[in-house]
């Protein structure tokens, strides 16, 4: 085993230029492999945040839609060690009075603490602006809507519920929240006044909504609450159901990722073939006098097996250096008018760490072929023909 570690040391560096090629082309597959994959894994984090990062991913709501439901508390309970985050709604269509105009809004009444895990209000208050406190008339509205009715923060407004009430609100900043609809028809407030305009009970509201650890188990883990609560008077919905275009999206780029990867992986594998079979030939004399001298068939099978690992660790720590490279260098120009990247870069370094193993067993699987074709190397024959 040591001999055959030695030879393969000596046949690598006997040969500097066409050692340093092979290790190049290994590196620079594994580093577009990193490339491309760290480049979709970005992609799709961004993609993600976007559309359901402030949003819910289960939403527990009554059978029947737009009716409040009872006892939410129990089901908060029940629950709340299988989801990460999770917060009681009480939501309506109401209307506000600006200027003897009635405009129509969506009332958004939550326990302001545990939904702004979800939607991150305070990131999103623009300057000058606040959260709710609790237990006041006071409300957050979407910056849109304010500058569609040319409201500003301390404007004192009416609330008209549907069933006639009306009730008196005070603007306590505005947010936004990057999505135009939210922008143009929320006004966000505390349960409270939410039950007041509405008219609802202490213990009732419209929809638990909650976030999990891995958002792609969202209809499992739904399934999975449905069955432990076991309530026909509620359903759950979760975001997978209600964004099929967006998950064909998504898996359709992470297919195409790993297909470029595996072609990737196959070329390095051919091209360290072709190149070790083409080595067996030119070191066929130095074999066959090895194996006059005493070295078994095994040894020298183990002398190519041996360089492929090398060739493998060089070609992989090379390639995730180049790698890493490449995503520094695709952050720092490809960048939007703002200055921020065109995408988010996610560097996963398990992911790294994988690809480099992929090389050293890419490239050992590849020196498996011209080791086999070692063993067929008769010494009387290759020393007889030169």
């Amino acid at each position: 085993m040591k001999l055959a570690f030695r030879i393969a040391l000596r046949f690598l560096s006997s040969n500097k230029g066409q050692t340093f090629l092979i290790t190049l082309g290994i590196a620079i597959g594994i580093s577009v492999q990193i490339f491309i994959g760290s480049l979709i894994e970005g992609l799709q984090i961004s993609l993600l945040d976007t559309t359901i990062g402030r949003s819910s991913h289960i939403t527990i709501a009554a059978s029947e839609k737009n009716e409040p439901f009872n006892d939410y508390e129990a089901v908060l309970n029940q629950l709340s060690n299988q989801v990460e985050k999770m917060t009681p709604t009480l939501t309506g269509g109401a209307f506000i009075k600006t200027d003897d105009k009635t405009n129509q809004i969506l009332l958004r009444g939550f326990d302001l603490a545990s939904a702004d895990q979800i939607y991150r209000f305070s990131e999103a208050v623009l300057e000058g602006g606040r959260l709710p406190a609790p237990g006041t008339n006071e409300v957050l509205m979407g910056v849109t809507l304010s500058e569609d009715y040319n409201i500003e923060i301390g404007d004192t407004l009416e609330i008209l519920s549907p069933a006639g009430q009306l009730t008196e609100i005070k603007v306590v900043g505005f947010f936004d929240l990057e999505v135009a609809a939210i922008n143009a028809s929320w006004v966000v407030s505390g349960l409270d006044l939410s039950r007041t305009v509405f008219d609802f009970d202490e213990n009732q509201v419209t929809a638990l909504e909650s976030q999990i650890e891995e958002p792609f188990d969202s209809d499992l883990i739904a399934t999975q609450m449905q069955t432990d609560v076991n309530r026909e008077d509620l359903r759950f919905d979760d975001w997978k159901a209600q964004n099929e275009a967006l998950l064909s999206g998504l898996s359709g780029q992470s297919t195409s990722s790993l297909m470029i990867q595996v072609f990737v992986v196959i070329s390095v594998v051919l091209g360290i073939a072709s190149v070790l079979a083409i080595s067996v030939l030119q070191k066929s004399r130095q074999i066959g006098i090895l194996k006059a001298m005493g070295i078994n068939d095994r040894t020298s099978s183990l002398v190519f097996l041996f360089q492929g690992f090398l060739l493998g660790i060089l070609g992989g720590l090379l390639g995730i250096l180049f790698g890493l490279g490449l995503l520094v260098v695709f952050s720092k120009f490809a960048l939007n008018p703002d200055g921020t990247p065109v995408v988010p870069i996610f560097i996963n370094y398990r992911f790294m760490m994988l690809s480099g193993l992929i090389a050293v067993v890419s490239s050992t699987f590849a020196s498996i072929i011209p080791a086999l074709k070692s063993r067929k190397l008769s010494p009387i024959e290759v020393i007889k023909n030169g």
